[in-house]
Parts: C-alpha cells; structure tokens; sequence
C-alpha cells in the first residue's frame, strides 16, 4: 500500500460568477497586468495553488475533462465582428500553464490528465505514484453554454488542489493507494465536492481521510 499525506488543500465554489466577477476578485494574486487574458478557469487554479504552493523541485498534476470551453464559446459569440481579445483567450495554454507562466513559477514535471469516467480517482492515483517528495494535485471546469447542451462542456464552474507529501508533519488528511475494497471511481466533481466539503471516502482502489 502507498501511502501519501495531505498538507494543503483549497477549493473554489465560485457559483453564477462571471468570468469578468472572477477576474475582479482574483487580479491582486497575480502580478499586474497577467490577468487580462486568462481564462476563467485559469484564474480559479490560480487561487487554489497559493493554498499548495508548487515549487520547482515538485511535480503537479493537473486534470480537467472540458478545460477552457467557455473561452471558445464567448468568442464564436462575439462574430460578426470577431473580438481580437476574446481570439486571443480562446488560444490559450491551460489553466495550470496560465498561472505557472503568470508567476514565472518552475516546476519539476506537470502531467495534464483529461478524459471523463473516474478522472478524479485516476488524478489521485497517479499523484500516489508519482516519484519525488512533494506532488500538487489540482483541476476543475468552467461552466459552458450551448456547448453544455451538446454534452461538450460542464454543469458548474470549480477548481480545487491538494499539496501531497511522504512525510506525516504537519497533515490534514491522508490518502492511501491499494488500500483493497475497490469502490466507484470518482469524477472530477466528486473529487472537488470532497477537497470543499472535507468528506472522507473510497473512489477506485484509494482511500481519502481527514484528519
């Protein structure tokens, strides 16, 4: 059994807000100026990560099944007369590679993860895996519009991360990998739903505890 402790945890639960609320909220934790064209999302993961604080001997995973759908959608529906800056969102790197670029922030290895069935107990896994002392686990979605309708986009608009480590000092939760009595695999909601609301659980072959 593997076994990693929980020094850091955060989550975002931003509702209805927009991304325009969100960047007003946000814009004093990234330095001046780097805001304008990041993703709702982006900004999200941004807060989360000043919870766990990466540093550049640390890996992080990042996981999101939709990503930055939003960006695409508010610029399709600024034509006719297209948005250069909306364009400009639109082709943007991912929400954890907009905060790390943001705050010229090193890291030893990122792992983007995407799919949908058991993301959040695959993220989790591989966290518990992965070489090294410290690894950041962090993801989310944004709310999408039309392109919800066409199963393409998300329900709700969250972010979380958790900052894991093999050392017991100074833990908040636990989380065990090949702890037997495989259970449903989480999806990222799950995932996010439990990092808010500090709710133990089995998602897969993994057990998550508060302490």
């Amino acid at each position: 059994m593997i076994e990693r402790f929980i020094t850091a945890a955060a989550a975002e639960d931003p509702g209805a807000e927009t991304p325009a609320a969100t960047r007003e909220r946000l814009q004093a934790a990234f330095p001046r100026g780097t805001t304008r064209r990041m993703t709702q999302l982006g900004l999200l993961i941004g807060s989360v990560l000043q919870a766990t604080a990466p540093g550049e001997c640390d890996a992080v995973i990042y996981a999101s099944t939709y990503a930055e759908n939003q960006a695409l959608e508010e610029y399709l529906a600024s034509f006719p007369t297209a948005s250069p800056t909306l364009f400009q969102t639109s082709i943007h790197p991912s929400a954890v590679q907009q905060v790390l670029i943001a705050r010229q922030q090193p890291v030893r290895e990122l792992f983007p993860l995407t799919g949908k069935p058991g993301l959040g107990s695959r993220a989790l896994a591989l966290a518990a895996l992965c070489p090294g002392e410290r690894v950041v686990v962090c993801g989310g979605e944004e709310r999408g519009t039309w392109l919800r309708e066409a199963g393409s986009a998300s329900e709700e608009t969250f972010a979380f991360a958790l900052g894991l480590s093999p050392a017991p000092e100074g833990a908040i939760g636990r989380l065990r990998c090949g702890s037997g009595g495989a259970a449903a695999a989480w999806d990222l909601r799950e995932l996010w739903r439990r990092v808010r609301d500090r709710e133990s659980g089995r998602g897969l072959d993994l057990e998550l505890e508060w302490l």
